[in-house]
């Protein structure tokens, strides 16, 4: 694909072509800006270490080359993980022969003797070398778990898998979650599934589950021990707001009984309501959203008025997926120049709505190796969403940069608030400083 294809390109090409592209091995793929926070368990975000040890008082044994563990000592220095780290490293004749599989075991016993209070689950990280050594984790795991009486549960940060039926971080969902035992089901709890920073408690979703009955709200990272975690077991049913946390609610539902509804995060305010009516009628309620719907539009009116002159560029390393976030601004009335994002098979229905209203939109692929030496045409003030699009316009002077990451997400009508304040914000910072061309 070459750099900066429209968006009316793409769809004229049609639905196969995308899943062909995706699926096609023999493209080089570079592992661009967008892609750092992702391979970088160091990184800001949540790598696969850091998703493995969501559960209170567990531990992980890294087992891999020197390199591959190398990358931990950055995280291993944040207070919440220090002492949460072990590592086994894997020399020359492990990686030929896979030696380093008895070891395992060994090394979690040691550990564990280690220290003065037992973990609550050992998580053993894995990397590329045993995904190509075609590694049996499980029977690993449960070889270990037999050793010391305590959970042991596998998560792989294997990059080549990212594209695959299960990528590394749909994988480290179903590993914690398999840790819920069966409770007695109570009728006004459910969990929500899908981010391990937990979902910004000012969303109106918990005031509007409040109001209909439910109670009891819970999220893996607001769990403060492994018995709050075990209380996930007794929800009535689960809301699934990221779709990497799909899988995982099936195994819920298959093994625990657990139902599930799906939705997801979006920044159309229509398309946000609808969400709600549909989970209502699934509820057998009525959500009362008037109130949260017309602040929503306030807000994105004022922002509509405030960023008049200047255009947008979003991107994918934001708490947004950059196709929905695109087409809602240009839907509102702002002026979007460039996507920064894989155009795959399951955007595409924003992708048709894209073509429809702006044909010229123009979408970059990070992971295209051309976008190593790619620099943005020179225009006037540009608002650029998401980490990777603050890379590529770094240096820039009429660039107000709203980064739009971090630990707890937005949701919902009050996403959509917290977002037209943040870009404000940024434009303000920048006209203040006089450098808006």
């Amino acid at each position: 694909m070459s750099v900066g294809r429209t968006v009316q390109s793409i769809v004229s090409a049609g639905k196969a072509a995308l899943q062909s592209q995706i699926a096609d091995t023999r493209q080089l793929i570079y592992s661009s800006p967008a892609t750092l926070a992702y391979n970088s368990p160091g990184a800001e975000g949540y790598g696969v270490k850091r998703a493995g040890l969501a559960i209170p008082g567990s531990i992980m044994l890294i087992v891999s080359p020197g390199c591959c563990g190398r990358n931990t000592s950055a995280l291993s220095e944040r207070p919440e993980y220090r002492g949460r780290f072990y590592y086994l490293t894997m020399d020359e004749t492990d990686l030929i022969t896979g030696r380093h599989l008895t070891k395992i075991p060994e090394a979690v016993e040691e550990v564990v003797a280690f220290l003065s209070e037992k973990p609550s689950v050992v998580m053993i990280c894995i990397t590329c070398v045993d995904a190509l050594l075609g590694t049996d984790m499980e029977r690993v795991c449960r070889k270990a778990e037999e050793a010391v009486g305590i959970p042991v549960r596998p998560c792989y940060m294997y990059a080549l898998t990212r594209e695959g039926r299960r990528p590394p971080m749909v994988h480290v969902r179903q590993s914690l979650y398999s840790l819920l035992e069966e409770k007695q089901r109570q009728v006004d709890g459910v969990n929500l599934l899908g981010y391990f920073g937990g979902v910004d408690r000012s969303s109106e979703i918990f005031e509007l589950l409040n109001a209909v009955g439910v109670r009891q709200i819970r999220q893996i990272a607001e769990c403060q021990n492994m018995e709050a975690f075990q209380e996930m077991a007794a929800a009535n049913f689960n809301l699934v707001l990221n779709p990497e946390a799909l899988p995982a609610a099936e195994d819920l539902h298959k093994r625990l009984g657990i139902p599930f509804i799906q939705m997801n995060r979006l920044y159309q305010i229509d398309k946000i309501a609808s969400q709600y009516q549909a989970l209502g009628q699934a509820l057998g309620v009525t959500f009362k959203i008037a109130s949260s719907q017309e602040k929503a539009k306030a807000a994105m009116n004022k922002l509509v008025k405030r960023t008049a002159g200047w255009t947008y560029a979003v991107g994918e390393v934001a708490d947004a997926n950059p196709f929905e976030l695109s087409l809602a601004l240009i839907r509102a009335g702002c002026e979007v120049q460039a996507v920064y994002g894989t155009a795959a098979a399951e955007y595409w229905p924003w992708l048709e709505k894209l073509s429809a209203l702006k044909p010229a939109l123009k979408i970059y692929d990070n992971a295209d190796p051309q976008m190593v030496r790619y620099v943005p045409e020179d225009g006037g003030p540009v608002i650029a969403i998401g980490e990777d699009t603050a890379y590529y316009y770094r240096g820039r002077v009429n660039t107000a940069v709203v980064p739009w990451r971090g630990k707890t997400q937005p949701f919902g009508f009050e996403g959509v608030i917290k977002l037209t304040q943040a870009v404000c914000e940024a434009v303000d910072r920048v006209e203040k400083k006089g450098v808006v061309a």
